[in-house]
């Protein structure tokens, strides 16, 4: 993403989803690793192969209901 000059903003509705999809007192932060993974990393690196961004695009990750979309 830095080569492109692409930005990622996570807005703080969004980072609520994530805090509760890995919240885990008993595991640590591995299930917040892989909420991460699996909410954020993987969607966009599948967009980013499919050339849905531009060079110098900003990327930005809002909640929409209890669900992440990018916009």
């Amino acid at each position: 993403m830095e080569k492109q000059n692409l930005r990622l903003t996570v807005s703080d509705a969004a980072l609520d989803i994530i805090a509760k999809a890995g919240f885990d007192p008993i595991y640590g932060a591995r299930p917040l690793k892989r909420a991460i993974q699996s909410e954020i990393e993987n969607p966009l690196a599948k967009a980013l192969l499919a050339g849905n961004y531009a060079p110098e695009s900003e990327i930005r990750v809002e909640a929409d209901g209890d669900r992440l979309k990018f916009a």
